[in-house]
């Protein structure tokens, strides 16, 4: 029997690798439907959205007219699906001021902005909003509907000076432990990440045809930077131990039921791993995923890499990332020569005591 296509007008579906799930947006208004698509819940929010929509359009010089010229804009329109999603959060966020005249959006009302949302929905988060809504004021100025941005002299907020390093390098004994508790479906998605750098999610979307006679040729899915890396040892090793139920699937890395990991699903499965190292002493509190590829970029310093070589192995446009990722290396080197130095110094000073 063949099954019924559904076609919707006004809604724009999408998928989401990070959870698995295909989302819907409504075109106009650009909220995300929460009822899975094709039930009739689904259609009755829908019809609820299209009627709360209905003859709502934004008047011209608010904040609402500038949301939807900016969503209509080919700047928008040509950023990646997953970055259309993250904008549009903030967005939604934004919509119950929608009705603000775009006169009185001062550097003050952007700062209370800011504010309030810290007080609700954390530093990320307001971060976040100010950089999206510097965004739409840019746009603003280039259609002359604003003259200039007021986001541009406010400041951010600061994380807490006592809070942890977020992503930090692994140390080597950390990286021993974590590989030998992995069971055989993780190794080769981890490995990945431990001796090439990617992200989690480019290294567990990674088609299978991106390995060849020994060589990794992809893209880095946040930047669309190419990759061409020989691949390490261990990397091969993972290859060759990996179960013959794992090897059948489009993607190069799969969980133990043979199918595609989602970010969330793998992350799932690594967060017990992660806890009973944890517990048992064998790392130290705050390892992430994340973390592996600042181990790759300290690594790479620590041998005496440039920036460029540094930034060209993870997939960077630019060489501040690097040097971002690898900052901790640049401190260790500069401290073991000042202390080595400092040292020298003592010493100079003690024999010329006695």
């Amino acid at each position: 029997m063949t099954g019924t296509v559904v076609r919707v007008k006004g809604i724009k579906r999408y998928f989401e690798p990070k959870t698995g799930r295909w989302y819907a947006y409504h075109r106009k208004s650009g909220r995300r439907l929460k009822a899975e698509f094709g039930t009739s819940e689904f259609f009755a929010e829908l019809e609820a959205i299209n009627a709360e929509s209905k003859g709502l359009e934004a008047r011209p010089g608010t904040l609402g007219a500038l949301i939807e010229s900016y969503r209509a804009s080919a700047g928008f329109q040509s950023l990646k699906t997953r970055t259309k999603a993250d904008y549009q959060k903030v967005l939604d966020y934004l919509r119950p001021l929608a009705p603000s005249p775009l006169v009185e959006l001062t550097q003050g009302w952007v700062a209370r902005l800011r504010d309030k949302t810290f007080a609700k929905k954390k530093r990320k988060f307001a971060n976040y909003v100010l950089t999206v809504l510097s965004i739409l004021f840019e746009h603003g100025i280039e259609q002359e509907m604003m003259a200039s941005n007021p986001v541009s002299k406010v400041k951010r907020v600061r994380k807490p000076t006592d809070a942890p390093e977020a992503n930090r390098p692994w140390m080597d004994f950390e990286r021993d432990a974590v590989a030998a508790a992995l069971p055989a479906h993780m190794a080769l998605p981890v490995a990945l990440m431990m001796y090439c750098g990617l992200d989690p999610q480019d290294a567990l979307q990674l088609p299978r045809t991106a390995v060849s006679k020994g060589q990794l040729d992809t893209r880095r899915g946040k930047t669309g930077v190419p990759l061409w890396v020989p691949l390490p040892a261990p990397v091969i090793e993972a290859l060759a131990a990996e179960p013959k139920h794992l090897t059948t699937t489009l993607t190069l890395c799969a969980n133990s039921y043979g199918k595609p990991w989602t970010v969330s699903g793998f992350r799932a499965s690594w967060r017990p791993i992660r806890q009973k190292l944890e517990e048992g002493g064998k790392v130290q509190p705050g390892l992430t995923l994340k973390g592996l590829r600042h181990t790759v970029a300290t690594i790479l310093r620590e041998m005496g890499k440039d920036y460029a070589t540094i930034a060209e192995m993870l997939g960077q446009k630019t060489e501040a990332m690097a040097k971002h990722y690898s900052r901790r290396a640049d401190t260790s080197k500069k401290m073991a020569e000042t202390v080595s130095d400092f040292d020298a110094e003592v010493n100079r000073r003690k024999t010329k005591t006695v």
